[in-house]
């Protein structure tokens, strides 16, 4: 086995990308504290060439220090907007007629595993806050919940590692999501 080289990946310019179809997905964060987390939303959206990321609350923007090195370059290459408020995210999402999912422990979620993606129809991913999570006046206009089952002592994953699970399991079950 030996690694690819940088020449061998074949990655697209920020312009290049910017023109190619993108995944119709949108992870909207809800009050995320770490700007790290925040950069890794942008690298992960820009990895799956997803729709956008929808920043909302105390969530930090670009360019900030912390986002930047972690993104390492996603912020110019995905597409993104600010609201002071997740709940007018998720309007205006349902005015473009997004089907909006929270990412959380919650009665009656449905577990990773069975979730199924609304087929023809653009989907949002709601990630919260790492301490309280999805705030409940969010919670309240969302169709439902996905929940990453977990087995061990800790009642919750870092909101970053919890988006690069949920993105690829959600990437890998739409029949849109091919490669260029």
């Amino acid at each position: 086995m030996q690694k690819k080289q940088a020449s061998e990946l074949r990655r697209l310019t920020p312009e290049a990308f910017k023109q190619r179809p993108k995944i119709p997905l949108v992870i909207v964060l809800d009050n995320i504290r770490s700007g790290l987390n925040t950069g890794s939303a942008f690298r992960t959206a820009d990895a799956f060439a997803l729709q956008g990321i929808y920043l909302c609350g105390i969530t930090a923007q670009p360019p900030h220090r912390e986002i930047l090195k972690t993104a390492i370059g996603a912020t110019e290459s995905v597409d993104w907007s600010y609201f002071s408020r997740t709940e007018d995210a998720i309007d205006a999402l349902r005015q473009k007629k997004y089907a909006v999912w929270a990412v959380e422990q919650a009665k009656n979620s449905v577990l990773l595993q069975d979730f199924r993606p609304p087929a023809n129809q653009p989907l949002a991913l709601v990630f919260g806050n790492e301490v309280q999570g999805v705030s409940e006046s969010v919670m309240k206009l969302v169709d439902g919940a996905i929940e990453i089952p977990q087995y061990g002592t800790k009642h919750s994953l870092n909101v970053s590692v919890c988006l690069g699970i949920v993105v690829w399991d959600v990437f890998s079950k739409r029949s849109d999501s091919s490669p260029l």
